[in-house]
């Protein structure tokens, strides 16, 4: 959540920051109204059992039988005032860092470099669909019958590269000081709610299970994140980073018709994320970081793509700061993201109650909420599918990126 403080210090700050995100800047207006109802409540229940505990004192027992009953009514519009300002409050999306390109859509996300080198193929491209049902590797007709539209079966060489790119990452990453992990695929709603992540325009991805009353994850994020709610950390131990693989399940709601054949866009998939716990003044580094971990991952598979500033209007609901990375994909000539890479500052932390206590000579030391990034270390879906449009040959076979080859019994996949 936004700080409360920055509302009522900067408010036309904040108006101007939710409405380049999208949202009505009258939220503003609004919550600041239900915050000072709040506090004049919170007022009056304070003078009133301050005045309980006098007469309670003073043996006045009429009184303070009075004074109890107003209390106890005080006690009640203050939980209703609190409830309303919290509900307003779950509203704001986080701010955008300064200086981050404002814009209402993807078509405004600015390009900050174009890294690899495009295939130059002597046949027409395929695409990777038609590639991937010619080999036998994708199955997208039964797993209809199986499951609905938009899943899919990885066969043979395709699901032995998933497991070659998720050990490819991790083994990288571990070098970098990441620590594996595999979390949870549910979460219960106020761990998913202290991720910013059941705002309005985020509810419809959710799946949900009413009997249990648990979210299936979107993301390993989405479970990496509350892993420490409710912790302090020592700051010796920051930065905390996790790579997590985990299966992931989004609706894909207002995508009809976009992109509905394929594993590109699909209910259910797999991923291996990257997240850090990092100081404050450290973050705006750890982004770039990340972003640097995701970059050698894709140089190193030699996937041609490009990285671009993601704008206010596409940004994420709990994003300062996002990057992307789009990869090459012949068959459409464009780019497609593949990556995603977001700094939330100190917006999922105060969720959460997630903080460290920098080094101080107040005694104890002041704690600070600790800000929290998340990346894509490898979508899987969407990697296949820039390897196999990059790496295809004349004959409709695909060639193994070399990095992956020793995960693997050959060198091309071919009928």
């Amino acid at each position: 959540m936004l700080d409360p403080n920055i509302i009522r210090k900067e408010p036309e700050r904040v108006r101007a920051g939710i409405a380049s995100k999208g949202y009505d800047p009258a939220l503003t207006d609004r919550f600041l109204d239900a915050d000072q109802k709040w506090r004049a409540a919170v007022k009056r229940t304070d003078e009133l059992r301050a005045a309980l505990n006098q007469l309670s004192r003073e043996r006045k027992i009429d009184e303070a039988k009075k004074v109890k009953t107003e209390l106890a009514a005080a006690d009640e519009a203050c939980a209703a005032r609190a409830k309303e300002r919290d509900a307003l409050l779950e509203q704001f999306p986080n701010l955008p860092e300064e200086g981050w390109p404002v814009g209402k859509s993807e078509a405004e996300n600015v390009v900050v470099r174009e890294v690899g080198k495009k295939p130059n193929f002597k046949f027409p491209p395929k695409d990777y669909l038609s590639l991937a049902q010619n080999l036998g590797i994708i199955d997208t007709e039964r797993a209809a019958k199986v499951a609905g539209s938009r899943f899919g079966y990885l066969l043979g060489e395709a699901a032995l590269l998933e497991f070659a790119l998720v050990q490819f990452a991790f083994e990288t990453l571990a070098k970098k000081g990441f620590r594996p992990v595999i979390p949870p695929v549910m979460l219960r709603p106020e761990a998913y709610r202290g991720m910013g992540r059941l705002n309005a325009k985020d509810m419809e991805e959710r799946y949900f299970l009413p009997k249990d009353g648990l979210y299936l994850a979107g993301s390993a994020e989405h479970t990496i994140g509350p892993m420490h709610m409710d912790e302090t950390f020592d700051p010796t131990t920051l930065p905390l980073r996790y790579a997590g693989f985990s299966t992931c399940f989004r609706r894909e709601a207002g995508s009809y018709g976009k992109d509905t054949k394929g594993i590109l866009r699909v209910h259910q998939f797999d991923k291996v994320e990257m997240f850090s716990f990092a100081a404050q003044e450290t973050s705006k580094h750890e982004h770039e970081f990340l972003l640097s971990c995701q970059e050698e991952l894709m140089q190193t598979i030699r996937l041609p793509y490009r990285v671009v500033k993601v704008c206010t209007g596409d940004m994420g609901f709990p994003d300062a700061a996002q990057y992307d990375i789009e990869a090459w994909l012949p068959s459409e000539g464009r780019y497609r993201e593949t990556h995603s890479c977001s700094n939330t500052t100190d917006f999922q932390a105060r969720g959460l109650t997630i903080k460290y206590r920098p080094t101080s000579n107040h005694q104890p030391p002041t704690s600070h909420f600790v800000h929290m990034l998340n990346a894509t270390a490898c979508a899987i879906g969407r990697t296949l599918i820039a390897i196999f449009e990059n790496y295809q040959t004349k004959d409709g076979g695909i060639e193994v990126p070399k990095v992956l080859r020793k995960y693997l019994s050959c060198k091309v996949i071919k009928s």
